[in-house]
């Protein structure tokens, strides 16, 4: 990443005000959200919305036409273009011939996308934003960080010394005062405003109506008040029918601001007349801008499916340390990364891609059912497609796909590293280095990997079978927890099989856009863990998991690799995550756990890959509890710990602070130990723990299953 970028990051995550702000903002949404949605079945709304904004998507052309031929024979007057620099122009030139010397806005996303405000005032026109967030950022010369929310990142003593500005008066920081000054500076724009310029929540073709659901009232105004309405709006705001808008009158509050509905919700059909009894010039511009061909592409074609609600933004952990001034451009967080590459250009979007942690927050709470996640991958793989690799990258994926080598390299490490390492971990390293023990140690490699081990496990012969993947890990960092599960299977019956030429998942590259790198990889992987009979194949990392499962083949099929397909779908059915597979068993009685022992309280940490991708979240808890433990449930138990694979190298100072907040959040749980499924997130916190200096136990679900396991 550029250096001002960094360093952009740096002072960001050092802004107490903003990550103050974000991040109160985010905690009382999560309740707040939950609350709204009580009664409402979400899966059956976002699939509703879905298929109908998908159906939009796959119609623009033809809604695009039918909406202009409605608003038209209503007396509106319809632009349509592709082109931002022609929008521009017909506003100016609307203006123009009507002498317009001033404007009132409502908030717009699509006049922020094309600049318009600046283009207006160079011509000599007055532009005032009338939502009151907008009009703050306006004051302070600054650009939204949030697309519902634009001046969420400034606290109310700051928003004081720039009203206080505005009105040559002292002003306390007391809301209803600031309130009160806003609306006393804005109300004379409203009156004097000769042309009013909106955006648009929803157009709707069958009745070229346009729908605006704002709180403020501001919105009703600027389209009622000025002689002169133009609304822009993006063409993927259309649905089919007027019937359609009601489930995203329903989502779009809840997902937004946690509310139940919207202040106001306009619906306008027409002009309407103006004070003056004259009718209103109503001017509605469909802007394109690559949606078109965004909706021709079947893997962003979902993206349309957007109603702006920002609530990917809301649950992001890397958007409440940074806010989108830093995780964005005019469209912020993860949904704005994916809009950048499309309506600006794909480079526009090479430095804020890689702020993604790949939690998949955002896919699970989008009223869109928009995979951002594999969205922003793609995004990745695209750039490396276009750029190619940097050649540090090209070295180390070099390695790694020789397997052979790559297993000698960490082998070698264990012995280099071996000085260095103290009570099983790297607490500080040399030089160039150092930056990756800051705030958190590092494992040491196992001098004996559990490749090396496995051969001296002494197992029964049973009937039934199972592949053990391991992950690089388990396999040379953590080889215990490997061990541990053999004991479980074996007390199951399942004899455990340890293929050597297993090797990595790929998931390193692919997350990095390396997609053919992670091709080679899940091609070897397939042969080597198919080439034995076996009932399963289980792994007890989620990441492993999720790329035996699903990213095995989708990774093939976008590097055209077909050959693998066949064999990868038959890998996918029979592979399982550890907690998944015992808790069948323990249910079947083939395990079970020692009783009437007291046992210290316990708290999970939900890895995301388990919880958002393979959906297992109560089945680890369920073999804890019938273990004998108390379990304790922690604040923000399914919130990112900040490992995301590289990511904690690559981005050391977001992926610091969201550990520390995990640090925090198990503290509170007052817990003796602390419980996960994957051992990469066993590695960020207990490595967290062991340098804030603290006493809880960090371990693998695994490890502490077999503590208990009747022998």
């Amino acid at each position: 990443m550029e250096r001002e970028f960094k360093e952009s990051i740096h002072k960001a995550v050092n802004d107490a005000n903003l990550t103050g702000a974000l991040g109160t903002f985010s905690e009382a949404y999560k309740v707040n959200r939950t609350k709204a949605y009580e009664g409402i079945d979400f899966e059956e709304l976002r699939n509703r919305i879905a298929s109908i904004k998908g159906h939009a998507a796959s119609n623009l052309k033809e809604l695009s036409a039918q909406f202009a031929s409605a608003a038209e024979a209503r007396g509106a007057t319809v632009f349509r273009t592709s082109d931002p620099a022609k929008v521009r122009e017909y506003i100016l030139k609307v203006a123009k011939d009507n002498g317009v010397k001033s404007v009132v806005k409502s908030k717009s996303m699509a006049t922020e996308e094309i600049h318009l405000n600046p283009f207006l005032e160079a011509a000599g026109i007055e532009v005032g934003e009338t939502d009151l967030g907008e009009w703050i950022i306006q004051l302070a010369g600054q650009t939204p960080s949030h697309m519902v929310m634009p001046a969420i990142h400034m606290t109310r003593d700051e928003v004081a010394d720039l009203f206080s500005k505005e009105v040559d008066e002292r002003l306390s920081s007391d809301i209803p005062r600031l309130v009160k000054v806003a609306r006393d500076q804005l109300r004379p724009k409203f009156l004097n405003a000769d042309m009013g310029i909106s955006g648009g929540n929803i157009a709707v073709a069958e009745t070229g109506s346009i729908v605006l659901m704002t709180n403020e009232g501001n919105a009703r105004l600027v389209t009622s008040l000025p002689r002169i309405h133009v609304a822009l709006v993006g063409i993927e705001k259309l649905v089919e029918k007027l019937a359609d808008i009601a489930p995203i009158l329903k989502a779009l509050p809840r997902s937004a601001t946690a509310q139940l509905l919207t202040s106001y919700v306009s619906i306008i059909s027409g002009p309407t007349p103006n004070p003056d009894g004259s009718i209103k010039d109503l001017h509605i511009i469909l802007m394109d801008n690559r949606r078109t061909e965004m909706a021709e592409d079947p893997i962003f074609k979902q993206a349309l499916q957007c109603i702006r609600c920002a609530s990917c933004l809301n649950v992001c952990p890397v958007f409440r340390l940074v806010g989108g001034h830093v995780f964005g451009k005019v469209y912020t967080g993860g949904i704005g990364t994916i809009l950048t590459a499309w309506f600006d250009e794909l480079k526009k979007s090479e430095d804020i891609q890689g702020l993604c942690i790949q939690c998949g927050n955002c896919k699970e709470v989008c009223p869109g059912k928009i995979d951002i996640p594999e969205l922003i991958m793609e995004i990745r793989r695209r750039l490396v497609k276009d750029q190619g690799l940097p050649l540090l990258q090209k070295t180390i994926y070099a390695v790694v796909n020789n397997r052979k080598l790559f297993h000698g390299m960490l082998r070698a490490a264990s012995v280099v590293a071996k000085p260095l390492a103290t009570g099983g971990f790297l607490r500080h390293l040399p030089l160039f280095l150092a930056d990756l023990t800051d705030g958190r140690s590092l494992p040491a490699i196992a001098e004996e990997p559990f490749r090396d081990r496995f051969k001296k496990i002494t197992q029964p012969e049973c009937a039934q079978k199972a592949v053990f993947y391991a992950g690089c890990l388990i396999d040379f960092a953590y080889p215990e927890m490997g061990e541990a599960l053999v004991r479980i299977l074996n007390k199951a019956g399942i004899q455990v099989l340890f293929p050597e030429e297993q090797t990595c998942c790929g998931a390193p590259a692919r997350y990095n856009g390396a997609y053919e790198v992670a091709a080679r990889n899940a091609a070897d992987n397939i042969k080597a863990l198919l080439e034995v009979e076996a009932d399963y194949v289980v792994s007890a990392c989620p990441t492993c998991t999720v790329a035996l499962v699903h990213d095995f083949s989708s990774t093939l099929k976008s590097t055209g690799q077909q050959e693998w397909l066949t064999q990868a779908t038959i890998l996918a059915k029979k592979t399982m995550d550890f907690s998944s597979l015992l808790k069948q068993l323990v249910d079947q009685g083939r395990v079970s756990f020692k009783e009437g022992q007291e046992l210290g309280a316990i708290t999970y940490h939900d890895s995301c890959h388990l919880k958002r991708t393979l959906h297992a979240t109560e089945q680890p808890r369920e073999l804890l509890t019938k273990a004998g433990y108390e379990l304790k449930e922690m604040f923000e138990c399914d919130m990112c710990c900040g490992m995301g694979g590289s990511y904690s190298l690559k981005l050391p100072e977001i992926s610091g602070p969201i550990l520390q907040r995990k640090i925090s959040n198990i503290r509170s749980a007052d817990a003796e130990t602390v419980a996960m499924d994957c051992p990469g997130c066993v590695m960020q916190i207990r490595g967290g723990f062991d340098q804030d200096g603290g006493d809880v136990r960090v371990k693998h679900t695994v490890e502490l299953l077999a503590e208990r396991m009747k022998e």
